[in-house]
């Protein structure tokens, strides 16, 4: 019995050393939003923004434009942070309520911040945090786990 024990467990160390590991740990694979935010900007009933020349390191990760229940035009863009945080743009033509509802939960006020020439408005909620100003029709709301000063680079970039 022992012996096959061990031999199972050399069979199992040899299997391990042999197939291959991914030593970066790096799993978010980052996509291309281009195209999604051109096709993006031509249906939207109000200014669709999207970055532009975000620094080094940025990773998005997720996009999606779509309809919500109610009619209104959904936009939303995720990102990776240089600092591995998770940050996204979310814009809708729904009352604004709802939006901040639904992007940041729990969300209080904690103050204003100015980017460029536009005062944001500061949330904090149960788990996110965001920076959010209305953008003619739409509510644009810069959302994440990352910290007021990189979500304001993400603002930032905004066009």
């Amino acid at each position: 019995m022992i012996l096959s024990m061990l031999a199972v467990g050399a069979v199992g160390a040899g299997a391990y050393v042999l197939i291959p590991h991914d030593t970066k740990g790096d799993r978010i694979l980052p996509i291309d939003y281009s195209s999604s935010l051109a096709s993006a900007r031509r249906a939207a009933p109000y200014q669709l923004l999207g970055p532009a020349d975000l620094p080094a390191g940025w990773k998005a990760t997720s996009v999606e434009y779509k309809k919500d229940p109610a009619g209104h035009a959904v936009w939303h863009l995720g990102f990776e942070t240089p600092s591995r945080q998770y940050a996204a743009i979310e814009q809708s033509d729904g009352a604004r309520a709802d939006v901040l509802k639904a992007t940041v939960p729990g969300g209080q006020a904690d103050g204003e911040s100015k980017l460029g020439a536009q005062d944001w408005q500061r949330l904090q909620g149960e788990r996110y945090r965001a920076l959010t100003v209305q953008t003619g029709k739409a509510t644009t709301v810069v959302t994440g786990t990352a910290s007021y000063d990189e979500l304001g680079v993400l603002a930032q970039s905004l066009k």
